[in-house]
């Protein structure tokens, strides 16, 4: 396959890819958590979902800036011709930094975390030090298979993640092995067991070519790549403010504790798309930095503009959905008591569309190294949205989070929006 031809259907194939392997990965996901459910009872349950979504939110911060930054600095490499020689220094020390800020932190809050958190259970402890550690290098990996664009292997990845983690769940079903702790472990081990998909890869890359040395004008700048890691992970922060942040504010300010619950239900209708949303993300940066290398403008446009109208179409096909069949299917879902208004829902899959389409704009401005204003629009709207829900503007705390996360999200899609239309940064000498 031509170069020409490379990145023309690499986005496209990459992204349908990824979207097969990340859905694979959701379903093999929730059926950790359903077997695990019927394995274990009620108390030890709400441990393990409370250590997943602990262990979830801690990855992505920490770790999501070194996958994009090694992403989108291979893939400009190689669209620039250089296919060996990428420079893995720089992003190794950040990643290795971030993982010993973690450990240091959680060692110097052991017993608050192990008590307040997991009901005393050192085993539970150790797990979510031990898996976050061990997601160092498998998000290191994904960055690295981004950025050659061999996106089955991505999708090996992390369905062998899942599938390694689904395993200890079923052992304590049958009897092989019992209790909490079993269940947990799978989320430690199941990083380590999916970096088998590496060695496959590494057998694939280039070997290196005497013509392309790795110059001083090679290595990734510590400075500009510590800096473009510290701006995705303000993103990620913001993100997470964005999913969470209204959960936290109804738990906080609502006197009926299960509000909170009731937000997190509503809110569920963006989580969903937006982790299918990483497959296309993981995709469309590569993609997107292969093009600004090469200044290809005009493909550049049209793949945001595709991808938005697509996000568009799903939104307002999700929307459209929720005002008819939205109250009768959150019953359906859901066992509480709250009562899902059509509006609520619909605003909330509009919100969605919106949080979709800047998660769009945002992979162009880290595509043309604009990562600071991404991340400035990012925590703009997610203090906002955090004012917005701590205010008693609307007195109904679901309807409150509903109606700030349609304004929050229109409001970070119009910043970013804005920081599209800006001039491209000046040439890096250092990527």
């Amino acid at each position: 396959m031509s170069a020409t031809q490379e990145k023309r259907s690499g986005y496209g194939a990459g992204a349908k890819i990824l979207s097969i392997g990340i859905a694979s990965t959701g379903v093999v996901t929730f059926a950790y958590f359903s077997v695990a459910s019927y394995a274990l009872n009620d108390v030890d349950y709400k441990s393990i979902s409370l250590l997943w979504s602990v262990l979830f939110v801690i990855v992505s911060v920490i770790y999501r800036p070194i996958e994009q930054l090694l992403s989108r600095t291979i893939a400009d490499r190689r669209a620039r011709g250089l296919h060996t020689g990428h420079p893995l220094r720089t992003p190794l020390l950040i990643q290795a930094g971030f993982a010993l800020a973690f450990l240091v932190i959680a060692l110097a809050l052991k017993g608050p975390i192990q008590d307040d958190l997991f009901d005393g259970s050192a085993a539970l402890y150790w797990v979510l030090v031990v898996a976050v550690l061990a997601y160092a290098a498998s998000y290191f990996a994904r960055g690295w298979l981004a950025g050659h664009q061999w996106f089955g292997f991505y999708g090996g990845l992390v369905f062998m993640e899942a599938s390694s983690r689904l395993l200890f769940a079923v052992a304590v079903a049958i009897g092989i092995a019992s209790g909490q702790t079993a269940v947990a472990m799978g989320m430690a081990a199941a990083p380590f067991v999916s970096l088998v998909v590496v060695p496959w890869a590494f057998a694939r890359r280039p070997k290196v070519a005497a013509a392309e040395p790795e110059s001083d004008e090679e290595v990734l700048d510590l400075a500009r790549g510590g800096r473009f890691a510290v701006a995705v992970l303000c993103i990620m922060l913001a993100e997470q403010t964005l999913l969470n942040g209204g959960v936290l504010a109804a738990d906080i300010n609502a006197t009926d504790a299960a509000v909170a619950g009731y937000v997190f239900n509503a809110l569920l209708i963006a989580r969903a798309p937006l982790q299918l949303f990483q497959a296309v993300q993981g995709s469309l940066l590569p993609h997107l930095a292969g093009l600004e290398a090469t200044e290809g403008r005009a493909d550049f446009n049209k793949a945001i503009k595709i991808t938005i109208l697509a996000i568009a179409g799903f939104a307002g096909a999700v929307a459209l959905g929720l005002l008819i069949l939205g109250p009768f299917a959150m019953s359906i879902l859901f066992d509480d008591n709250a009562t899902y208004g059509r509006l609520g829902l619909a605003a909330v899959a509009i919100g969605m569309g919106a949080h979709l389409a800047a998660g769009t704009l945002n992979q162009a401005a880290l595509a043309r190294d604009h990562a600071g204003l991404a991340a400035a629009a990012w925590l703009v709207s997610a203090a906002v949205f955090v004012a917005w829900m701590l205010l008693d503007v609307v007195s109904d705390a679901l309807t409150r989070a509903e109606v700030g996360y349609l304004g929050a999200a229109s409001l970070l899609c119009a910043l970013l929006a804005v920081v599209y239309r800006r001039p491209d940064a000046p040439p890096a000498t250092a990527t």
